[in-house]
């Protein structure tokens, strides 16, 4: 590998990176630029900043290396990441929101939940929850990152953990969502580019798109015996209905993040930074064509790496990132090394970036949610205190607060995490938030003792299942084990079912009983928040 232009490359995009973000400094002078980027963000960027945020390194590093192992159906999430990620979120919830949004005053997604319901409560409790969880998916972030520097830059893991995270904070300390949305545009074009390049390439040197595929099917007989004792019959196939392999495919990676999506606060708050609906319009087709390339290149090509690897060295995907003494694979390294051994020099330059832009993007907006979650959401609403230099002086301290605790989770995760802590975290924000957030759009009747009794149930009952039900994260936590002296507390299916699959519908079945029991809310405040919607509210 030649070092030198590998790092000219680098230090090309680090000076346009940081170029950007002084811009977006120098334009930062209020609360609602650091918050909101102004509210008058172009829907090309806004498109190009809520996509690159969606996506990071846990779709192509973790997901990729997710159907590396499960095999092409992981596609399904592909399907629900544009109908419901793009479509459902941008002309649905997008338009009502900032209609909402605007009408309220609202800079963050807690502040939004807790103006829509007059619900100090909703948004400290929201602001906490996204403070001290957010941190979890933010290390899956840079955990994929750092895997793909280790594996082509040949840097110590830790080493590369420390830089990315430095460079990141560097610049969303300094520009607020401003330096956020800019540099996720320009990170988001190299993204689209980078894979775009991979699908190509990737069928070429596998015989062309039939080719490729005709050999993934044949594959099946390699199944290895364990994978096939869970439900896995290949990697053109679903597995069995109702396997454990299933229950994960269906509920966790594909439900879990694929419905999750709507109430992520990093992105909810990309629809309150343009100027109106009509812009929101303008990014459907911008943010689909760039949602089905970046997820849809990652899952085909990871399910495809089974044939190179096949071809190459005479074993599937995971048998190549097997651990050679525990013999457990870590499916985040199975990319960064398809790329190091099957793509030529100048791409795998190109390929860094690529997950560089990945990470940064999604990391940068982590770490401003974080942020100002713990300023805008916990720290004003419990002082009262505006003072804008004060303000932003604490959200940059709560920014490197965030980093801290991310990067310790990066050190201790074990392997093959990134996609499961994401599902884990998209899992939690949909139980907790997603019934409250879309009844607050478009269900007049909705109370706020409906919507705090939502967001609980949701958020308890998803934690219940994870610390003592769900095996993947109950085994590791070691909390059942130590408490009841076993892994988990019930058996089979329930240790392979997500807990979004009970958690949110329980949060949804609150939110409407609790609201119809309650006394409704002020028909004054209610208009407020309706005026100018292009629908009106949804009578019960």
């Amino acid at each position: 590998m030649n070092y030198f232009w590998m790092y000219f490359w680098i230090v090309v995009y680090l000076g346009i990176t940081a170029l950007l973000a002084y811009i977006a400094f120098r334009q930062t002078k209020s609360n609602r630029d650091y918050l909101i980027a102004g509210g008058d963000t172009h829907p090309f960027i806004m498109a190009m900043a809520y996509g690159s945020t969606f996506i990071s390194t846990s779709a192509i590093v973790g997901f990729g290396g997710a159907a590396a192992a499960m095999g092409m159906g992981v596609l399904w999430l592909t399907f629900l990441n544009i109908m419901v990620g793009i479509f459902i979120a941008f002309i649905l919830y997008g338009k009502r929101t900032l209609s909402i949004g605007r009408n309220l005053d609202a800079h963050t997604f807690p502040e939004f939940m807790a103006r829509r319901f007059e619900s100090p409560f909703i948004q400290r409790f929201t602001g906490a929850v996204i403070f001290l969880a957010m941190p979890l998916y933010a290390a899956a972030v840079i955990i994929g990152a750092a895997r793909f520097m280790e594996e082509a830059l040949k840097m110590n893991y830790a080493t590369a953990v420390i830089v990315f995270s430095l460079i990141v904070a560097a610049y969303v300390i300094t520009g607020g969502l401003k330096g956020v949305v800019y540099t996720d545009a320009f990170q988001g074009t190299i993204m689209f580019i980078g894979m775009s390049i991979l699908l190509v390439t990737t069928y070429v040197k596998l015989g062309g798109v039939t080719g490729a595929h005709e050999a993934l099917t044949a594959l099946a007989s390699k199944v290895p015996a364990k994978m096939a004792a869970t439900g896995h019959q290949g990697w053109t196939m679903m597995p069995k209905f109702a396997s454990p392999s299933w229950w994960t495919l269906v509920t966790t990676i594909v439900a879990g993040v694929g419905i999750g999506v709507l109430a992520q606060p990093q992105l909810v708050v990309r629809y309150l930074t343009v100027k109106s609906g009509k812009e929101l319009n303008r990014a459907v087709g911008i943010g689909g064509v760039f949602i089905l390339f970046m997820t849809g290149v990652s899952f085909v090509v990871g399910a495809l790496t089974n044939v190179y690897f096949n071809n190459t060295a005479g074993k599937i995907a995971v048998a190549m990132v097997a651990d050679p003494v525990t013999k457990v694979p870590n499916i985040d390294k199975i990319i960064p090394l398809y790329i190091t051994q099957s793509m030529p020099e100048w791409f795998s330059y190109l390929f860094m970036l690529t997950l560089l832009s990945a990470a940064m993007s999604t990391a940068s907006g982590q770490f401003h949610v974080m942020g100002s979650a713990m300023t805008r959401d916990l720290y004003q609403t419990i002082t009262g205190k505006t003072d804008i230099t004060n303000v932003m002086t604490l959200n940059r301290i709560s920014i490197l607060v965030s980093l801290v605790i991310s990067v310790w989770l990066a050190f201790i995760l074990p392997g093959g995490i990134v996609a499961v802590a994401t599902a884990i975290f998209f899992g939690i924000c949909a139980a907790a938030f997603l019934p409250a957030y879309t009844a607050g759009l478009f269900w007049k009747r909705a109370t706020r003792l409906g919507a705090v009794a939502s967001v609980l149930v949701g958020f308890f009952t998803s934690m219940f299942l994870i610390v003592f039900v769900h095996a993947k994260e109950a085994a590791a936590l070691g909390i059942a084990k130590a408490l009841f002296g076993k892994a988990t507390l019930f058996g089979a299916p329930w240790t392979v079912i997500d807990p979004i699959v009970i958690a949110l519908p329980l949060s949804a079945i609150t939110m409407i009983v609790v609201s119809l029991a309650t006394q409704p809310m002020a028909d004054t405040h209610v208009s407020k928040c309706f005026s100018g919607s292009s629908r009106g509210p949804v009578q019960a």
